[in-house]
């Protein structure tokens, strides 16, 4: 699991009180306490804006209580996770909050101080300071708690440097899961990926002194199905189509969609939800040498349908392609992929928002509801079926790049869905990284959609 560890903190007499206030009605707040806090508050020109903090010391010269701005509730907000800013800004110590009852909000910003206690200093640097907060009255900490670890889990596995987090590091982290969780994990690695069937899997990776594999994970033995596929080619060159190096140095990160799914499957079987769930991690690095796969090669996949390989470094497409076919063997009751697979997605939507493809009207109203609920962003993205004749180059059945650049994020959505024999399915095309820091999200890897995912399944599998 993660480095980070987290936990809430007990009610002690100790534990300082967060008053937490918002626009509207702070004037009033403010007219009906004694006159010395109305001196203090006022002479530090504090106002409730998102994410603002004051601390109001008692008579013993200590903490008495904290002041915590939410900004204005009936206006959009720039910011998500306002309290985790004011945690940020706090000396050690234990802390509870006052003033929330909104269940949503209260949920918000527990979620948001446990993630503001994260960073990743494995190589360097050392601890945030222990800034615990008491789990409020209402709040279902376990839940919060479990979906806080997912997270780190995510963070950790995007921001550890590819040398250290190759196939077999992957393949390391889901059998510590699995150990966690008492799932069952198999992995398929090296030439037996041909043997069994898996030809792009080895196709992209062989080219690696890291064998590549394919990771598959179960638990639960009751429920509907869902299967997760997660991208995890461990660094992308970009193989014998070589990535310039600007475009090179975020690759440690390519493998987010596997650290994702790791997350999100975390946080399902810690809280327990009632269904089966399977984890397929393809997990590759894709590298050059003398093997590699070549420009104009035709690759024969899972599922026996052909790819001409018009460029290398549209390799997450391929390794998913065989993924998603073993997938689809089984019927699953819903199969989701999740991949930064394309530069396209960021350039339509920014690093913010997690773009998603999907059919199904119901899957889209829930994830919607649970997106704004839980303060997860995504954004629907069309399987927009007259761009199909884009990825049919003639000379094979499917092409990985299509020339152009245009529709670069539906046309790779449009070739995974080739795959899925025509079940229920959605797919991510997530960013993966905070390029800078914001409350609650340091620079670094961020889990993206799967909060929304996690909030949004019981409705849409009818748990």
């Amino acid at each position: 699991m993660s480095q980070t560890e987290l936990s809430f903190a007990p009610d002690t007499a100790d534990a300082v009180p967060v008053i937490v206030l918002d626009t509207p009605g702070f004037d009033d707040w403010l007219a009906k306490q004694p006159g010395t806090v109305q001196t203090w508050v006022t002479a530090q020109g504090f106002r409730p804006t998102a994410g603002a903090a004051l601390i109001l010391p008692g008579a013993d010269g200590q903490i008495d209580q904290v002041l915590a701005g939410l900004g204005d509730p009936t206006k959009p907000s720039r910011k998500r996770f306002a309290l985790a800013e004011v945690a940020a800004k706090l000396p050690e110590g234990t802390y509870k909050l006052q003033g929330l009852s909104d269940p949503n909000a209260l949920a918000e910003a527990a979620l948001g101080w446990l993630l503001a206690g994260y960073k990743f200093n494995r190589y360097a640097g050392s601890a945030r300071p222990d800034v615990r907060l008491v789990a409020p009255a209402g709040l279902d900490a376990a839940r919060i708690l479990a979906i806080a670890q997912g997270e780190c889990l995510t963070r950790d596995l995007i921001n550890t440097p590819s040398n250290d987090m190759g196939p077999a590091e992957i393949e390391a982290a889901a059998r510590d899961l699995a150990e966690t969780h008492s799932a069952q994990i198999t992995v398929i690695e090296g030439a037996a990926l041909l043997d069994q069937n898996f030809p792009m899997i080895h196709a992209v990776g062989r080219a690696s002194t890291r064998a590549p594999r394919l990771i598959d994970m179960r638990w639960g033995e009751t429920g509907p199905q869902l299967t997760l596929v997660g991208k995890g080619v461990a660094f992308d060159t970009g193989g014998l189509n070589l990535k310039p190096g600007a475009s090179m140095g975020l690759m440690k990160k390519d493998m987010g969609g596997s650290a994702a799914t790791l997350g999100l499957a975390h946080m399902i079987m810690a809280i327990g939800l009632k269904l089966r769930l399977r984890v397929l991690i393809p997990a590759v690095e894709n590298a050059v040498s003398g093997n590699a796969f070549r420009p104009g090669d035709i690759l024969t996949a899972r599922n026996g349908k052909t790819v001409e390989i018009n460029n290398t470094d549209a390799e997450g497409r391929l390794v998913l392609a065989d993924a998603l076919a073993l997938a689809a063997e089984e019927s699953p009751d819903l199969i989701v992929s999740m991949a930064t697979l394309t530069g396209a997605a960021r350039v339509a939507v920014g690093p913010d928002l997690a773009p998603f493809f999907c059919d199904d009207e119901g899957f889209v109203a829930a994830l919607a509801s649970s997106s704004a609920a839980v303060r997860d962003p995504v954004w629907r993205m069309p399987f927009h079926t007259p761009y199909e004749d884009m990825i049919e180059p003639g000379i094979a059945d499917l092409d990985n790049a299509p020339s152009g650049g245009f529709g670069g994020a539906i046309t790779a959505a449009l070739f995974l869905r080739r795959f899925t024999a025509d079940l229920p399915y959605a797919h991510f095309d997530i960013y993966g990284w905070q390029p800078s820091p914001k409350p609650a999200r340091p620079k670094g890897g961020v889990g993206q959609g799967t909060r929304a995912l996690l909030d949004a399944l019981p409705a849409i599998l009818d748990l």
